[in-house]
């Protein structure tokens, strides 16, 4: 097995307003992490072609990939040019992992750790202020909002969810996480969950495009256990495995990576499947301006 693990770079300098999501969308969506990851690699491909002397010629997907052990880096990661401009002090740093559907249970802790190393290294930083997870399966869905949240509490497995916050339980203790949060929980599910957990998330985004207002019990939980109630605006499945595919396939916006028999056979060959995504924010604190923002995003080449 092979794994895989994508980049946008930061996405405030590479990509302009063009990828980067609108201010008071409501609508969910994964266009900023797609159309992200789509930019850079087609720049970085176009990158060594330059370098080469050869920008309109096909470019080997060896060349711009590195591979360290069983890990290939797509496209390879200028770990030289990373970091902030300032002391971490100065900044927030938030990390959303979004774990996606069907990926097992006991490997969430080692997407965590892939992750949050990733994240570290690319900022420069030990710590993250702030972690919100985002199970599979959770959302808001309903007529109104009492339905919405009524349906919430019957979605997802509260058994793995609670299992694997152990897991970012232990981060925090070493302090490698500041605060916790979560995503897409109502008011029956955080009840449940803060009860049976021992590190309380701080912070629980929810997402009303498919409903109206935020439920009134949910408000009235959040405000009785200091737990702050954030709207956001992403997908929960935010990187499928068919988009996953066309985005290192070889088909009109693909990056050519995968194999393909039309082409010879070359490339990567196996079955590839998203695990894990991660999207990290630096916040200027005292300028309350974003510095870096970007993606990571974790996949496993089984077969190669």
């Amino acid at each position: 097995m092979t794994k895989l693990v994508l980049s946008t770079g930061n996405i405030m300098s590479a990509g302009g307003p063009s990828i980067i999501r609108r201010a008071g969308s409501t609508a969910k969506s994964n266009v900023e992490l797609i159309s992200a990851l789509r930019d850079h690699l087609a720049v970085a491909r176009l990158d060594h072609g330059l370098n080469n002397g050869a920008a309109f010629s096909p470019t080997a997907a060896h060349a711009w990939i590195e591979r360290d052990g069983k890990v290939l880096y797509v496209p390879r990661i200028s770990w030289g040019a990373a970091g902030l401009r300032d002391e971490a002090s100065q900044y927030e740093i938030t990390v959303k992992l979004f774990l996606l559907p069907g990926t097992p249970i006991v490997e969430r802790e080692q997407y965590a750790h892939e992750a949050l190393a990733l994240v570290s290294k690319e900022l420069g930083v030990d710590t993250i202020d702030l972690l919100i997870v985002s199970f599979p399966g959770m959302s808001f869905q309903g007529n109104c909002e009492w339905e919405a949240d009524k349906l919430n509490g019957q979605q997802g497995s509260l058994e793995e969810q609670v299992k694997t916050w152990a897991a970012f339980e232990e981060l925090h203790r070493q302090g490698v996480v500041r605060r916790l949060g979560v995503a897409e929980f109502g008011s029956e599910r955080l009840a449940e969950f803060v009860r049976r957990t021992t590190i309380r998330p701080v912070v629980d985004q929810i997402n009303l495009s498919d409903c109206c207002n935020v439920p009134p019990p949910l408000k009235k939980l959040a405000d009785e256990e200091g737990i702050e109630l954030n709207v956001h605006t992403d997908c929960t499945d935010i990187l499928p495995r068919g988009t996953l595919r066309e985005l290192l396939g070889h088909g009109p916006q693909g990056a050519g990576v995968l194999e393909d028999a039309t082409k010879g056979g070359a490339g990567l060959r196996g079955d590839i499947s998203p695990q894990w995504v991660a999207r990290y924010v630096a916040f200027i604190r005292d300028r309350g301006v974003i510095e870096n923002k970007g993606y990571f995003a974790g996949a496993k080449l089984a077969g190669a």
